[in-house]
């Protein structure tokens, strides 16, 4: 392996790189910088590739990106011949650029690239992948990451994200890709005369369209109320703008308001911070047209428009008040179950309806699941998975002719979610859908409306129905070889001396998603796990409490989830305040 500064000094004189990386190399002169850039390689990981856009082999650019497309293309042509992909960007910088380049790199290793005329969301891509038939997709994005960043995301013909054992082969490919020289390409007309190319848009977008409005349940109660409901919208800068304004518009919601400051594509996220729906201060301006408008609910998507945020009103008060990603996540499985059990909907028996939830969102899932009678399927973190889980439904429903049977595993999809603001309704794509989730939180506004009531107080009374749960995440970022290193000592750390009590809970049972165990902490007895092997470390608490740690997958980060049920708002406070507490304590003595 080469050092960095090997590294840096192929990408200063190396012939491959064009002039104009080599003079961004020669412009670095901090020491940092450069050994930032250039001490490993950009990892192609399980969901794909995320960076910093620049130059250097820890950044995204056309080189890196190439390598990941050039990989991911033999591992497409040692599946199948004459295979296709689609391909999707978002409004982030670079994003064109790297769409386009990747499109020339399938063409030119034969395989037919559908790339979207202009930027679309992320789970439109995985729509276009089913109905194109295609091998694999890619979307180039980097989610809600901050502006310097973007990321390439890997799709399979089952419209999801790859999982193993594909992501571990892609990776395989990518990794034996030494020499940037080894990427082949051809040029945009012959891509085009060949027919490895072709520009998709319209035909697409009217299908997914027509995909989401086939998931309305109750077309009449958005009729009666479209008028009264008011909303306010911003696609921070991002791909929701055209498909959530035209969705809110074609069923019949008329008040709606985009913030201007916000509508239009800008990879430098101008107005923002950080274009994150948890982040509050990214609702600064939403907020301020939400009172001027007297808006009942205010909504963001993230610039993949797969992540969706909100805020609503509480009647009691007038203010506007935050969901948290678990929070509106159940809200809208609530919602949708309950019209669905009214309307006959869910399957008999019950329990062959399937909720599927993640290892870190709210154990408010599975009472949820409960007062349905379905079956909760927990998942590691990563939507991917829960569209595994509904590819895994399918394949065992045709093995059992066509029959749901929860027993073999034949489970009817209901919903799935994800704490960090994602979930999906239907099985139109295999990912996270923010502009369904939009179409469904305005269905379910207008239906509590016509009851009298507000988002917020809906979801007031789903803690007096299943009890005050509660949720938090603490992140520390730690960048660079260093910060990456230090990661890894806190999870060892955590790792040889497993807590017996965090915060004043006591430790019921330990799971190492890394060796695959679950150590009963009153007996010492050890159990297998059933989830795939990941870097994760998971403690459940007394009293339905638990947390949970983990590096981030795409962010020099290392995350901490917890969670709480209390027998009243303030007690769920107090217990999630002295649970994060105890559980910082530990980790600064890892």
């Amino acid at each position: 392996m080469q050092s960095y500064r090997e590294e840096y000094e192929n990408w200063l004189h190396n012939p491959v790189f064009d002039e104009n990386t080599r003079k961004e190399v020669a412009a670095m002169t901090d020491e940092k910088q450069i050994e930032d850039a250039f001490y490993k390689q950009l990892s192609f990981g399980t969901g794909g590739l995320r960076g910093v856009i620049g130059a250097g082999t820890n950044r995204m650019n056309i080189y890196t990106v190439g390598k990941a497309s050039q990989g991911l293309a033999n591992f497409i042509n040692a599946r199948e011949k004459n295979g296709s992909i689609v391909i999707a960007y978002d409004s982030r910088r670079m994003s064109p650029e790297f769409a386009l380049s990747s499109a020339l790199i399938f063409a030119a290793n034969g395989i037919k690239a559908y790339l979207f005329e202009s930027l679309r969301p992320t789970p439109e891509l995985s729509f276009a992948v089913r109905q194109l038939h295609a091998t694999a997709g890619v979307v180039i994005t980097a989610s809600h990451n901050p502006p310097q960043y973007n990321g390439y995301k890997a799709y399979f013909s089952d419209g999801g994200q790859l999982v193993p054992p594909y992501d571990e082969l892609v990776i395989s490919e990518v990794n034996k890709i030494k020499d940037y020289a080894d990427i082949r390409r051809i040029g945009e007309e012959e891509a085009k005369e060949k027919g490895l190319l072709e520009i998709i848009g319209k035909e697409i977008d009217d299908k997914y369209v027509a995909a989401l409005k086939a998931l309305v349940l109750d077309k009449d109660v958005i009729k009666k109320m479209a008028k009264d409901i008011r909303i306010v919208y911003t696609p921070f800068h991002g791909t929701g703008n055209i498909p959530v304004r035209r969705m809110l518009k074609e069923l019949g919601f008329t008040k709606v308001w985009v913030v201007p400051e916000q509508e239009q594509p800008d990879g430098d996220f101008t107005t923002l911070d950080y274009p994150n729906p948890e982040d509050p201060k990214a609702f600064t301006l939403a907020l301020a047209l939400a009172k001027k408008v007297d808006a009942d609910v205010v909504l963001a998507t993230d610039p993949d428009a797969d992540r969706l945020g909100v805020y609503a009103k509480d009647a009691a008060t007038g203010e506007y008040m935050a969901f948290t990603g678990n929070m509106s996540g159940l809200l809208i499985a609530e919602y949708e179950l309950s019209r669905k059990r009214e309307m006959g909907l869910l399957p008999t028996p019950r329990k062959n309806g399937a909720l599927i939830t993640t290892i870190v969102s709210s154990n408010m899932a599975f009472a949820v699941a409960k007062e349905y009678g379905l079956t909760a399927i927990e998942v590691l973190t990563g939507f991917k998975y829960i569209g595994e889980q509904i590819k895994n439904f399918e394949e065992a429903k045709e093995k059992n002719g066509g029959k749901l049977n929860a027993a073999c595993g034949a489970y009817e999809y209901l919903f799935g979610y994800e704490e960090s603001y994602g979930c999906l309704i239907g099985t139109h794509a295999r990912d996270k859908d923010a502009v369904m989730a939009v179409t469904a939180l305005c269905e379910a506004a207008a239906y509590y409306k016509s009851q009298g009531k507000t988002l917020w107080d809906q979801m007031q009374a789903m803690y007096k129905k299943y009890g005050y749960f509660k949720e938090s995440l603490e992140t520390i970022s730690l960048p660079g070889s260093e910060g990456a290193e230090k990661i890894t000592a806190i999870l060892n750390g955590l790792r040889a001396c497993p807590p017996e009590n965090i915060g004043g809970e006591k430790v019921l049972a330990a799971r190492d998603y890394l060796s695959g165990e679950r150590l009963v902490t009153a007996t010492g007895k050890k159990e297998k796990l059933t989830l795939p092997e990941s870097n994760v470390l998971y403690y459940e608490l007394e009293e339905d409490g638990w947390c949970c740690a983990r590096p981030s997958g795409t962010e020099p980060k290392i995350k901490f989830y917890f969670g709480v049920k209390g027998m009243s708002e303030a007690d769920a406070e107090k217990k999630v305040a002295a649970l994060k507490n105890g559980l910082m304590s530990l980790v600064n003595n890892a």
